[in-house]
């Protein structure tokens, strides 16, 4: 690789990200999400009910961001904010609704994720995962 450096690869890997976001911003339309709207419910769905500072420090994004992605989906009926332990505090859950349409629609999901994955070998896709979790100062 005569034009490897650091800037090429973080704009392939920048490249491949957006269009991982794309793809399943365009398989998820049928549901009425977006990639970071289902991002908050498959966390949530994983982890529980959570604050919303929980949730942007987990997902990494900004406060406000967060904030505005879940007013949205509190009006389409994703999610519920609920009186956390402090009165500033809210806490976060999956509806009803959301719960019964979350295996439909991590199916969805996942169909992106394989076809992404598709040409690399299990050893690869280990290797990426170990890579990928090297970046940056994550060490989980």
């Amino acid at each position: 690789m005569s034009n490897f450096n650091n800037r090429n690869l973080f704009h392939l890997l920048n490249q491949r990200v957006r269009y991982l976001s794309k793809e399943i911003n365009s398989r998820l339309l049928d549901h009425g999400l977006y990639a970071s709207q289902w991002s908050i419910i498959f966390c949530l769905e994983k982890y529980g009910p959570m604050t919303q500072t929980a949730i942007w420090k987990y997902l990494n994004v900004e406060a406000p961001t967060v904030t505005r992605t879940l007013s949205r989906m509190e009006k389409s009926g994703w999610v519920v904010r609920k009186q956390g332990e402090d009165k500033r505090e809210r806490v976060i859950e999956l509806t009803k609704e959301a719960r019964q349409k979350f295996t439909q629609i991590q199916q969805a999901t996942d169909q992106v994720e394989r076809e992404m994955v598709a040409c690399l070998s299990a050893e690869e896709k280990e290797q990426l995962y170990l890579l990928l979790k090297k970046l940056g100062t994550d060490s989980n």
